[in-house]
């Protein structure tokens, strides 16, 4: 029965592992970026967090709200290293959020999330892009290239963002880009960055590649806040398991080594 069993198990993963290949993983390109994030001991770099908050503040938030992640987040250990009173004169400033108490929009608050964008044309909310993104790297759905190239959402993202050829088509009155990284070829968002499309506060140059890459890895952030946090509780997990697996055989080979050796002797 376990034989039929993990036959089975291996041809059903064999039969889509082949389907995803002959589906083709071709049309689409996506690039490996060498985020800092990356592998069990990676860590976010905060400019860089910092960077890809100002692109979404600038170029994004228009079309695409992140109504799952909080302003005081950005202020909270392993966020973007802000303080409290500088959350609450950013987010005051540059964002309004309806009070249903007032029945009005006001300003803001640390204790509010991030405004939800919704209308006709709207983007998706970018809140879990960089983790709804994380599996579909090559071959489609199987996410071999994150296991073993470290390549996830962030990639994918950045390639999205950079894959735009240029080439334009209308279809039924709605105007289509050709991207590189798009599953189909062809999307209705328009390139969106641009050489010198914002200006850094840290002075590094807003390149097309360095907008994408900032704006990835924010968005990666806003997915998995606590990574780094989850990072250190596996890693301290992981020793406390080889520490205990360590006295558990010691532990086995002295209670049995008597009756062992004893039975062996008596033969």
């Amino acid at each position: 029965m376990i034989k039929k069993l993990t036959l089975s198990a291996i041809t059903a993963l064999a039969l889509s592992v082949t389907g995803a290949i002959a589906a083709g993983d071709g049309d689409t390109h996506i690039d490996d970026v060498a985020f800092s994030f990356e592998g069990p001991f990676g860590t976010y770099d905060v400019d860089q967090l910092q960077r890809g908050l100002k692109v979404y503040a600038e170029v994004c938030r228009a079309c695409h709200g992140l109504q799952y992640v909080s302003f005081r987040s950005l202020s909270e250990p392993g966020g973007l290293g802000y303080t409290e009173e500088e959350v609450r004169a950013w987010a005051a400033e540059n964002f309004e959020v309806f009070d249903p108490e007032i029945d009005d929009y006001r300003p803001a608050l640390p204790r509010d999330n991030f405004p939800a964008v919704s209308g006709f044309g709207m983007g998706p909310d970018l809140s879990l892009m960089a983790k709804a993104r994380a599996g579909f790297h090559g071959p489609a759905g199987t996410g071999i290239n994150q296991l073993f190239k470290g390549m996830g959402g962030p990639e994918y993202i950045t390639s999205f963002l950079m894959g735009f050829t240029g080439e334009e088509d209308e279809v039924a009155g709605q105007f289509l880009y050709e991207n590189t990284a798009f599953d189909g070829g062809w999307v209705s968002m328009a390139p969106q960055l641009f050489d010198d499309l914002v200006e850094y506060d840290d002075g590094t140059p807003a390149t097309e590649q360095q907008m994408a890459e900032d704006v990835a890895a924010f968005m990666m952030w806003t997915a998995e806040p606590k990574m780094m946090a989850r990072k250190q509780a596996g890693f301290v997990g992981v020793i406390l398991l080889v520490v205990l697996a360590s006295l558990l055989y010691l532990t086995n080979k002295k209670l049995w080594a008597p009756h062992k050796y004893g039975k062996e002797m008596d033969l």
